[in-house]
């Protein structure tokens, strides 16, 4: 179930971004960073945009190749997939070159985000979006919190490192410093939103709830992902910014 609200949630506020910055029915260039399991990419592409993903990992590669096997010929060939890691997205692309980067659950496995973020925005076209989708260092300590561990709480009060659910050591950032490097590197903030509000808890093993419960459960965490100060607590942030 946690996968499947930050899959809606960020579905909903990328096409909000993309519909507030370009023209109804122009085909985007979009590059997904550290792509996944493809489930943005595919589902842009589905909308008619050409899509490359970049990935470091052959395996993720694998899947989403496979699920792509699936698709449409006119999908699949809107689709290019490329081995690599997203720190070197200079030595695969040209500036400008993209619409819309995407960056989602990457920059935790990356000690120093600044050069990554400043890489991804030079291939940005001028009035581009930048997708950016990190852990929230400023609401670490909710999650051990909640579930009574307090003494790892307390801990996340004074680091952003800690160990994710797949038992990997893995950083989180905060919005203030990311918001100072989005300037800097001329792609300011113009949108940001929480992801998992109320959810962050679920057990992996948890069954996904049917119709109109589900369709509360997504309404309540869009809500208050858009809504101060719920949106401050929220396990994920999302930020959107635009390259000048």
């Amino acid at each position: 179930m946690r996968n499947t609200v930050r899959q809606e949630l960020v579905a909903r506020q990328l096409d909000e971004q993309i519909a507030a910055r370009f023209p109804v029915g122009r085909r985007l260039r979009v590059l997904d960073v550290g792509l996944g399991q493809g489930t943005q990419a595919l589902r842009l592409a589905r909308a008619g945009h050409e899509v490359t993903g970049l990935e470091s990992d052959p395996r993720m590669l694998d899947v989403v190749r496979g699920v792509l096997a699936a698709e449409p010929e006119g999908i699949r060939e809107r689709v290019r997939l490329i081995e690599g890691d997203g720190r070197d997205t200079g030595a695969h692309f040209l500036p400008g070159a993209f619409d819309v980067v995407l960056c989602h659950g990457v920059l935790m496995y990356v000690p120093e985000p600044d050069p990554m973020v400043a890489g991804l925005a030079r291939v940005l076209a001028p009035g581009g979006l930048l997708s950016l989708l990190v852990r929230n260092a400023d609401a670490l300590a909710m999650r051990p919190g909640l579930a009574g561990d307090f003494e790892t709480a307390l801990a996340a009060f004074d680091s952003p490192a800690y160990v994710n659910r797949l038992g990997a050591e893995v950083r989180a950032d905060r919005r203030e410093a990311l918001t100072a490097t989005l300037a800097g590197i001329g792609a300011p903030l113009r949108a940001w939103y929480g992801v998992r509000v109320f959810t962050d808890l679920a057990p992996d093993e948890v069954r996904i709830p049917d119709g109109e419960t589900l369709s509360h459960l997504l309404t309540a965490e869009d809500r208050a992902g858009r809504t101060d100060p719920y949106r401050s607590v929220a396990a994920l942030l999302h930020l959107c910014g635009v390259r000048g």
